[in-house]
């Protein structure tokens, strides 16, 4: 009996303990982002941030007025980035970019990536196309 209350009371403990951590929820392309509200941002990388469920990258985009807007994007998890030729050091801060991508419904500047370019032409897919993102009928190659 007193085995049994002694289980009782240490799986209480254990589930009390993960219910109190935060989860990092997934999320599909729609519940965060519009389709209908494309972006064009030229700027600067300020982070790459290698994380998953998604990949971060900051970028520093200068305005016309001289302030500069500091956009989040998310790209696409690291495993995907990877098979598709990207490691953590791909984008490091300095690194002059043109991402396209698709803005947060709420707004914020805060966009999911579709592709990022260089200031010498090359081109590479960031996005995370499966989770609802638009594709371009290359992406489907």
């Amino acid at each position: 009996m007193r085995t049994k209350l002694l289980s009782v009371i240490a799986g209480t403990v254990i589930l009390v303990s993960i219910a109190a951590v935060p989860a990092r929820s997934h999320h599909s392309f729609g519940a965060e982002f519009d389709v209908n509200a494309p972006v064009h941002l030229e700027g600067v990388v300020v982070q790459f941030e290698w994380v998953n469920p998604h990949s971060w990258l900051v970028v520093d985009v200068p305005q016309e007025d001289g302030s500069v807007t500091r956009w989040r994007v998310e790209g696409g998890a690291p495993s995907a980035l990877l098979r598709r030729g990207w490691n953590r050091n791909s984008l490091p801060p300095g690194t002059e970019v043109i991402v396209d991508g698709f803005q947060a419904k709420d707004g914020n500047p805060r966009a999911n990536a579709r592709d990022i370019e260089f200031p010498d032409g090359g081109k590479l897919f960031l996005g995370t196309g499966g989770a609802g993102a638009p594709y371009k009928d290359e992406d489907r190659k």
